[in-house]
């Protein structure tokens, strides 16, 4: 019973439906866990025990009493500091909204409650959600369990890193350009982007988001398991008529094809070696599986596709954002936005329309793409997870980071779903590729990803590493 907090998510919800282990049990093995390894890693910054037992109690009542008590059973999940919780602070990890209590729920948070998850705490995020790397004056840094030389990624890092070390068996993220996929990848788990509209979105604590956000920001699952995620989305994604961007589209797709792409280097983008080899054995790994995988040159721009998501960030309310991190002073906020400023202000002022039109074409592009190779096989990194901090280190390093992340930050354009599996070490630093498929065919995505997962992964949980080990 010690070691519950090792389950599966998918394995713990079918244990405590069937009344082998107690809710209550798997709370308390999860708050365990979490008072052992999280002062090392900072990856919950905040929770509330007795609550979390008492929402385990409220599961197993409802389980002594014959009723269903939701796929996720009382399992215990995390929820990222950008997501309204009722009665937590919605900080995005910053100072200036370390009073922003939520009074109600946001549409992520009353599914996963419905679907049966307990929530345990609320995981860290770099201020403002700016960042691959998870930092900030509120909460301070998050560490990778695996290597804390490396970044835990971000923004979802405090979600990834819990994860990793078995603090919850599943967690919410969510990525405009990369939060869940890159903490993924940097903390050797699994990660989902959903493609716009599958899970519904709004927080009442704040104003609404710009277009650009709005188009682009999703919520997702990070797990350990490909079931984990599978569960986890299912949960997620339930409706809301809070977010009039949800749509009603099935789990499932028709069938298609197993048939996959892979690109290695997409608008020739330079990746590491190792980068390479992981990508080729994932491509072997599905035609072990009996997938057909014809590798291809390139794939329509992501270049222009990250340009079109940059004009959509900065265009409409950059001001205020900038504002905003000015009277913060996070030092990594402030990098960025030294980053952005010269380029906000370059803009025309027909920027945001223009951008869409364009948005329009190469999303029709892409899906064109996509009709011929149901699957796409990419870096979800050029290279392998960066040194913590790498960012900060002059305009060289924070350019070389940019770089890299190409397939983070172009695919959120066009709403498209992107998983990111993690496939193996090299030494102690996590490796993974990212799988593409058409909107709303995270089905597609999963059903590869089960095949590449299959062929091996990082162990997870783990214990996390200390500095200097």
């Amino acid at each position: 019973m010690d070691e519950i907090w090792r389950l599966p998510a998918t394995t713990l919800a079918h244990m405590i439906r069937s009344r082998d282990v107690s809710a209550r049990e798997a709370a308390e093995a999860a708050l365990a866990r979490l008072d052992a390894v999280n002062p090392q890693l900072n990856a919950v910054v905040e929770h509330r025990p007795e609550e979390v037992r008492a929402a385990a109690d409220r599961i197993d009542r409802a389980i002594a009493a014959g009723e269903d008590p939701g796929p996720l059973a009382g399992v215990p999940v995390t929820v990222k500091v950008n997501a309204d919780q009722a009665g937590f602070a919605t900080t995005n990890g910053v100072t200036l909204q370390r009073d922003l209590v939520a009074q109600a729920n946001s549409p992520v948070v009353d599914n996963l409650l419905r679907g049966g998850a307990v929530l345990l705490g609320r995981t860290n995020a770099p201020a403002f959600s700016l960042r691959w790397f998870t930092t900030n004056r509120l909460h301070g840094d998050t560490r990778n369990p695996r290597d804390p030389r490396l970044t835990p990624g971000g923004s979802s890092g405090g979600a990834a890193a819990a994860v990793a070390a078995g603090i919850g068996h599943l967690a919410h993220g969510t990525d405009i350009g990369g939060s869940i996929r890159y903490p993924a990848y940097a903390c050797g788990v699994h990660g989902l982007r959903p493609t716009l509209g599958r899970v519904p979105a709004y927080n009442a604590s704040s104003p609404e988001r710009g277009i650009g956000p709005q188009l682009m920001a999703v919520s997702g699952p990070i797990g350990r398991t490909i079931a984990d995620l599978r569960l986890g989305l299912a949960v997620m994604a339930a409706p809301d008529a809070r977010d009039p961007w949800w749509v009603p589209a099935p789990l499932e797709g028709p069938p298609a094809p197993r048939h996959a792409a892979l690109c290695l280097r997409p608008g020739g983008l330079a990746i590491a070696p190792e980068v390479e080899a992981a990508l080729r054995d994932a491509a072997q790994r599905l035609e072990t599986a009996g997938w057909t995988v014809e590798e291809v040159a390139d794939v329509p721009s992501l270049h222009e596709a990250t340009e079109l998501q940059v004009r959509l960030w900065l265009g409409d309310g950059f001001a205020a954002l900038a504002s905003a991190i000015e009277r913060e002073g996070d030092p990594g906020a402030l990098a960025v936005l030294a980053w952005a400023r010269a380029q906000a202000e370059a803009m025309p002022p027909d920027v945001v329309a223009q951008s869409l039109i364009r948005r329009a074409s190469l999303t029709r592009e892409w899906l064109l793409f996509l009709a011929r190779h149901p699957v796409l096989l990419l870096p979800a990194s050029a290279e392998l997870p960066f040194p913590d901090g790498l960012d900060l280190q002059g305009p060289a390093a924070a350019e070389r980071v940019w770089r890299a992340q190409l397939t983070q930050t172009g695919l959120p354009l066009m709403g498209l779903p992107g998983l990111v599996v993690s496939t193996g070490l090299v030494g102690t630093t996590p490796v993974g590729v990212q799988v593409i498929a058409g909107r709303y065919r995270e089905d597609l995505c999963l059903l590869a990803g089960e095949a590449i997962e299959a062929g091996g992964v990082p162990p997870s949980p783990i214990d996390p590493v200390s500095p200097g080990a």
